[in-house]
């Protein structure tokens, strides 16, 4: 948006009649300098002009608040990150935020699974070892997951998504999904963890009838973005980590605007030429909620931390 001009007022200008002659060459010359004067104010170059290598940031006001345009009418966030070594983590200092909000009612980018909906089926029990699978988290302390069937997966759609699973009984437990259930797992199945399945029933009954419902829970942790191993310029993967609500979308930044990428069945988002590779990074969830994160590094296998989440719903 261009800076406002910011006019000078206009000078008093002071008469002396000499004679018919010189009155006119005074009121050509004053008409000369009030258009020059008038160039200069209007030549937008009135407002702050950024040095060479330097970085301007512009903050709405109360009273100057920047309308949404109609490409993005949903709510936004932006945020950057600094990587540590690979494998970690670290905080990050966003570069900018915005006060969360929810979108309207519903999901609608939801795929099989959706908010408010109760699914029948049964759930089954696995050994999770270390707590990694087809969403390829990898291993985690936390063992209250889940493997998704496999038409319920979508194509790691499912993946990271909460779900309150209960029994007949009226025992519940809430699991993350890290895993995907293959075929002949029905759509409606559940492949509980061993942990998860004893909150529940004992493991040695092996199948107990159940209904499980997405949730949107409440959490501490923020999203994090992983940059696949073997990444470059040339080629990556991008995955998104501790989202709250299920992912819908995940662009990046090039030079002709905003690239959505496609998702693979291991949860990663590619980009098989490199487009947007190391660049700004927009993801959006089932809700229609979108994340802006910036200055995310292209580091491989390095969990980068970005400050922001995902509203609850």
């Amino acid at each position: 948006m261009a800076s406002p001009s910011h006019r000078r007022p206009p000078r008093k200008r002071h008469t002396v009649v000499v004679s018919a002659a010189l009155g006119a060459v005074a009121l050509v010359a004053s008409l000369v300098m009030a258009f020059h004067s008038d160039r200069e104010a209007d030549d937008g170059h009135g407002a702050a002009t950024p040095v060479a290598g330097g970085k301007v940031t512009v903050s709405p006001t109360a009273s100057a608040r920047k309308k949404p345009s109609a490409a993005s009418p949903t709510p936004s966030r932006t945020a950057g990150a600094t990587p540590t070594a690979a494998g970690t983590t670290s905080a990050a200092r966003p570069s900018a935020t915005s006060t969360p909000q929810k979108t309207s009612a519903g999901a609608p980018l939801a795929g099989r699974i959706r908010p408010e909906v109760t699914y029948r089926g049964v759930a089954t029990v696995y050994d999770a070892g270390t707590g990694d699978g087809a969403c390829s988290y990898g291993p985690s302390d936390d063992l209250m997951i889940a493997a998704m069937n496999h038409t319920d997966y979508e194509t790691s759609k499912a993946c990271g998504a909460y779900v309150l699973v209960r029994a007949a009984g009226g025992a519940s437990v809430t699991v993350r999904i890290t895993n995907e259930c293959p075929l002949p797992c029905a759509p409606g199945q559940l492949d509980l963890s061993a942990q998860a399945f004893a909150k529940l029933a004992a493991p040695s009954r092996g199948r107990i009838p159940i209904t499980w419902s997405l949730l949107s829970p409440g959490t501490s942790d923020t999203v994090s973005i992983r940059y696949k191993t073997g990444s470059s310029r040339w080629w990556c993967g991008i995955q998104v980590l501790d989202h709250r609500n299920p992912m819908a979308r995940l662009e990046v930044r090039t030079g002709s605007g905003w690239t959505r990428l496609p998702r693979t069945e291991y949860n990663y988002f590619l980009s098989e030429q490199g487009s947007g590779c190391g660049g700004g990074i927009r993801i959006t969830d089932i809700y229609g909620e979108r994340l802006t994160l910036d200055g995310i590094a292209l580091r491989p296998n390095v969990v980068q931390r970005t400050g922001v989440q995902f509203a609850a719903h």
